[in-house]
């Protein structure tokens, strides 16, 4: 199989190649100019991204604010390889490269940072929901296992950073501010509103403060939402050599779970919720719904010490209080959480080139204090049980990246990981004094990475890259709502191949980027669900993850601007991402004996596709026209039910104008789901009784004002 992919990638070389030696010259092109050359973190080191030998999908602001910031959904989807789906109106889940699989509900699997914070939990879950789109300025995706520099997992890594203030342009000046206002409406009870203010200096240091409200009646019954964010970013330099920055965030979330439908319910009434049944009540009478107030607080030091070694560590510490009403379970936990990473950079000659190497470790704890009632109309009745559960989790890791001759980089790392769990069910103390406690500590496991990657020209660059994965299950899987406490699962181990190119053409008017993968997995975890909805986990053999993903983007029309002109201030922009998913499961007997071996992997469609233009013209107006498509995918292992393929349409369009060099306005308004295609988005998988479906919201409408003003 990998001998076919680096045929393919060869072909697209050297299609790469003669389209850079066939180039047009500047004068040809209407002083086109190239796109901005983003910068990645990746792995620890701020490179290029044409000298990242990763696959990593970049969102920066202007990319989520061409859609509808009530969900990070559409922004997203729009790189290849990876889905983010909405079960219900704020329940996220996302997957990289198929990793939904074990991930019903909640984000699992990938790992996450705030800035350089550890957003993941200690219990192996990232509640990207308690925060607001609007905030976010920035997101990168490295897919696939990333071992090497981010510990265990086997699905990927997200980085999100908050939307930061511009310097002022010139290094003498004093600092600039700007305060900003925005509220927005929209279908189904829409309504945003955010406020913001922040201050700047040239060199770097700045200072944020913003709010989010945003409510929602819902497209479906039980299905309303409320969230309010407040957070706080900072950074100063005490001295030439340190910085220092501080972030806070507070989020108090509330969301309604409509729960899913079987298809003939599905095809009746989309907007209904999950009705009562003989085996039990439906969402409604029992006021299924999700509640969470959630602190959070990091702050990172980073130190040059001198001109070849610097530091940069990280503390943090975060609340949460959750409390969860389902069809059987009524759940409060109490979460705390802390931990910090720190690490050594150096940069330096080794025999005349270039050598980086870093070296550091990461570590968490939490304690969550979980208790769980009967559910008898959305409230809390009769005890099931009590348990404290206890998390330690670390790794330590090493990586250099040595610059070769001929345009050459090799990276090469490794880290070793550790987890240890100690459930106590405090309710069976009394009747069981000695063997209330379950402790799993899983085997200590060391996860190397080596890339390889080669500058072709000096606009495109070619990579290689195997790296391993470990992925323990999170304390969800361990300990489901049935009360069960699972000793057997085990955790997942994979290995990934990976070859790609990326670069820019024709004068910088064309970014094109290719991945071939291939990711083998053993002890694959799956799950499943029960007559009352709740979610099992159970190890499943292994599968086969084979696929490809293209992403391109560039200027169809620009009109003739000046040469030293620093952005194009109008013209026609178009961009597609496709990726193609190949993948089977491998050995896998189900419980009932059922073989399962090349069945699709469930919940993954084969093919998936977003593409869209960016127009806007001189005097602000702006039109952003979207499609998206998703194949057919299997709802259960023995791929017997399958969710059909989709295809919605959308845009935004407003004008946008800086008055008086002050005051900025956006107005705005837009479309989603032109066509009211039913489709489902965040199906149930292996859901019993076949309640797959989780039907996403009909045709809507939103429009908005963004008012700012600069001093």
């Amino acid at each position: 199989m990998l001998s076919r992919y680096f045929l393919l990638l060869l072909l697209t070389l050297s299609a790469l190649r003669l389209a850079a030696q066939q180039a047009p010259s500047p004068a040809d092109t209407l002083h086109a100019r190239a796109l901005p050359t983003a910068t990645v973190v990746g792995y620890g080191e701020r490179l290029p991204l044409r000298r990242t030998a990763a696959a990593v999908g970049v969102l920066d602001q202007t990319i989520i604010q061409r859609f509808n910031e009530n969900s990070l959904a559409s922004a997203v989807n729009t790189l290849p390889g990876v889905r983010l789906e909405e079960r219900a109106t704020g329940s996220y889940r996302i997957s990289v490269r198929g990793s939904t699989l074990r991930s019903p509900f909640g984000v699992r699997n990938v790992k996450m940072y705030y800035f350089d914070i550890p957003f993941t939990e200690a219990n192996g879950t990232s509640p990207l929901n308690i925060l607001d789109p609007a905030q976010i300025g920035r997101i990168e995706v490295l897919k696939g296992p990333a071992g090497s520099v981010y510990g265990a997992g086997t699905g990927g890594v997200v980085r999100l950073e908050n939307r930061r203030p511009t310097p002022p342009i010139s290094a003498n000046a004093a600092g600039q501010g700007r305060a900003q206002v925005g509220y927005s409406v929209g279908s189904f009870g829409l309504r945003r509103f955010t406020a913001s203010v922040e201050t700047s200096k040239a060199n770097g240091d700045y200072f944020r403060a913003q709010y989010a409200h945003q409510q929602l009646h819902g497209y479906r019954e039980q299905s309303a939402l409320r969230r309010d964010v407040f957070a706080l970013d900072g950074q100063t330099s005490p001295t030439d050599r340190q910085t220092l920055a501080v972030h806070a965030l507070y989020t108090d979330l509330y969301y309604q779970l409509p729960g899913g439908l079987t298809r003939t319910q599905f095809e009746q009434d989309p907007r209904q919720a999950r009705p009562g049944a003989p085996s039990g009540p439906g969402t409604v009478a029992q006021r299924a719904s999700y509640a969470s107030q959630t602190g959070l607080l990091g702050v990172t030091h980073e130190y040059q010490i001198s001109d070849k070694w610097r530091t940069v560590a990280t503390l943090y510490g975060r609340s949460t209080s959750v409390q969860t009403p389902y069809l059987v379970d009524w759940e409060r936990d109490a979460i705390l959480g802390g931990g910090g990473r720190a690490a050594l950079h150096y940069r330096g000659l080794l025999a005349g080139h270039t050598l980086r190497v870093q070296g550091g470790g990461e570590f968490q704890v939490s304690f969550t204090d979980s208790r769980s009632y009967l559910n008898v109309g959305g409230a809390p009745t009769t005890l099931r049980y009590d348990d404290e559960i206890r998390t330690r989790t670390g790794f330590v890791f090493a990586q250099a990246d040595y610059e070769l001759p001929a345009g050459f980089l090799l990276t090469a790392g490794a880290s070793y990981n550790r987890l240890r769990y100690q459930i106590d069910r405090i309710s069976s103390a009394a009747a069981n004094p000695t063997g209330y406690g379950v402790a799993r500590d899983f085997q200590p496991q060391v996860l190397p990475r080596l890339a390889l990657l080669k500058e072709l020209t000096r606009n495109i660059s070619a990579y290689t890259s195997v790296s391993s994965g470990y992925s323990p299950p999170t304390e969800a899987e361990l300990r489901p709502s049935d009360g069960t406490i699972s000793q057997d699962l085990q955790a997942e181990r994979g290995t990934s191949y990976e070859v790609g190119s990326r670069g820019t053409l024709l004068s910088g008017r064309l970014n094109l980027d290719v991945a071939l993968f291939d990711l083998e997995l053993r002890n694959t975890i799956v799950s499943r669900s029960n007559a009352q909805g709740i979610q099992l986990f159970a190890n499943a053999g292994d599968t086969h993850q084979r696929g490809a993903e293209v992403a391109a983007s560039g200027w169809l029309w620009q009109p003739p601007t000046p040469s030293d002109a620093p952005s194009p201030a109008a013209g026609l922009r178009a961009w597609a991402s496709y990726a193609y998913n190949r993948f089977r499961f491998g050995s896998y007997e189900s419980a009932t004996g059922q073989q399962y071996g090349g069945n699709q992997l469930t919940g993954t469609a084969p093919h998936t596709l977003s593409a869209g233009l960016d127009f806007s013209e001189a005097r602000g107006f702006y039109l952003s026209p979207t499609v998206g498509h998703q194949s057919t995918l299997p709802l259960n292992d023995a791929n017997t039910d399958y969710a059909a393929g989709y295809w919605i349409f959308g845009s935004r369009a407003g004008w946008r104008r800086t008055l008086a060099g002050r005051l900025s306005l956006d107005v705005y308004g837009g479309v989603e789901n032109a066509t009211n295609r039913r489709y489902s988005l965040g199906n149930d998988l292996n859901a019993f009784a076949g309640k797959y479906f989780q039907p996403a919201p009909g045709r809507n409408y939103y429009a908005g004002t963004l008012v700012s003003w600069r001093w």
